[in-house]
């Protein structure tokens, strides 16, 4: 074990030079205009191979024939028939207005102890330390004790279509493996995530009638419908869903009106047509087809249509007593002398894929929560003192 430990505090300089790269490759999902995720998977392919993993590529082109790509990068171990994965996303979110960054969000800048840049936490900064774990065993020459695994994949921040369930469709997993999604966390590290709430995104549409903004009799302003109707939903929406589960560490279901679409290019012209979204983290006691219900009951008659664009019904939590939570809880009390606890959080991450098939997932990581926020950063230290827990995780018995 203290072999270990020293290696990855030899490599410190190599992580940070490394999660540089990661962030000064633009990743953003195109699903939100973005290039994808092929030129960062083709450094990461390049990086793995050099430190001597076994690496396999799944690259699909999507709907609009943009190549998705996924890498697995593996160690074998004692015992060959499973394999303790570790699953982290390529694609990151936009930057968001730029005007609220303090540095380029592409370009990363190392300050007080951080890494900044967009996906420095969400999810490079897990993805750099789970590298570098696994390099630590290699360069010792060190034979973890099940398959030490990476999936490295894409599309997380839009429904995973074209990463972890395209791999999962493949096969390329084993029911008897074990899963790690460090996609989210705390800044004590002493949070580990079993369950996740359902996800529901919809994108309302309204039509009006465009016109002249000095005679609007004329007119019908789909903005202003729009607008009354957002309102509406989320009033009601909050108001049917009131009940709170303290196992999440948001309690109550949240509705949450979060983008528009262009309307007119000039001030004096009355929209004709507005278009807004919502992100519902709802509680699993809730079922989605009557959450949908309730928002074509607002709409109905009123010149607006609802189209889903994510519907993920959240699956069965992992139990908390399950083999890799007494694993993990375990590391985090010998290694940093934590006494973990579980719960669950709004959700998504590649975990709840797993669960759906009924496999047990845990999602752990130390950050200070900062994805998809301007300046987002990745601590130095925590990705450190997390590349330990990893490593560590592939030689427990």
């Amino acid at each position: 074990m203290e072999e270990i430990l020293r290696r990855i505090e030899e490599l410190k300089d190599e992580m940070v030079e490394s999660l540089k790269t990661f962030v000064s490759i633009n990743s953003v999902n195109p699903a939100f205009g973005g290039p994808g995720e092929k030129e960062k998977a083709d450094w990461l392919e390049y990086l793995l191979k050099d430190f001597r993993y076994e690496v396999e590529r799944y690259d699909v082109k999507d709907q609009n024939g943009v190549l998705r790509s996924n890498l697995l990068a593996t160690i074998k171990g004692k015992d060959t028939r499973r394999t303790l994965w570790i699953v982290t996303h390529i694609d990151t979110v936009p930057p968001g207005d730029l005007s609220l960054w303090e540095t380029d969000p592409f370009n990363p800048v190392v300050k007080d102890g951080k890494v900044y840049g967009r996906g420095a936490e969400d999810n490079g900064g897990s993805m750099i330390a789970s590298i570098y774990a696994g390099k630590s065993l290699i360069d010792l020459g060190i034979v973890p004790e099940y398959n030490f695994g990476l999936a490295l994949v894409a599309d997380e921040e839009a429904g995973s279509d074209y990463g972890i369930q395209y791999l999962i469709e493949k096969n390329v997993f084993n029911p008897e493996d074990m899963f790690l999604v460090p996609d989210a966390g705390n800044e004590k590290g002493d949070f580990i995530e079993i369950a996740e709430k359902s996800i529901l995104w919809f994108k309302v549409t309204v039509e009006g009638k465009q016109g002249h903004a000095s005679r609007p009799r004329m007119a019908e302003n789909a903005l202003r419908k729009g607008a009354q109707l957002m309102i509406e939903i989320d009033e009601i929406l909050r108001r049917k869903c009131p009940d709170r589960d303290d196992l999440f560490d948001e309690p109550l279901s949240t509705f949450e009106p979060t983008r528009s679409e262009k309307t007119v290019d000039n001030v004096n012209t009355i929209p004709g047509k507005y278009t807004f979204y919502f992100d519902c983290r709802v509680l699993p006691k809730y079922d989605l087809d009557e959450i949908l219900k309730i928002v074509e009951s607002v709409l109905k008659g009123r010149g607006a249509s609802i189209e889903i664009v994510v519907k993920q019904p959240a699956p069965q939590p992992t139990p908390p007593d399950s083999e890799l939570v007494v694993k993990l809880s375990r590391v985090l009390k010998s290694q940093r002398n934590l006494e973990a606890r579980v719960g669950g959080i709004g959700g998504g991450t590649c975990a709840a894929f797993f669960r759906k098939k009924g496999w047990p997932a845990v999602v752990w990581s130390t950050i200070d929560e900062t994805a998809h926020q301007p300046n987002e950063y990745r601590r130095i230290d925590h990705m450190v003192e997390d590349a330990k827990v990893f490593a560590l995780l592939g030689v427990e018995r």
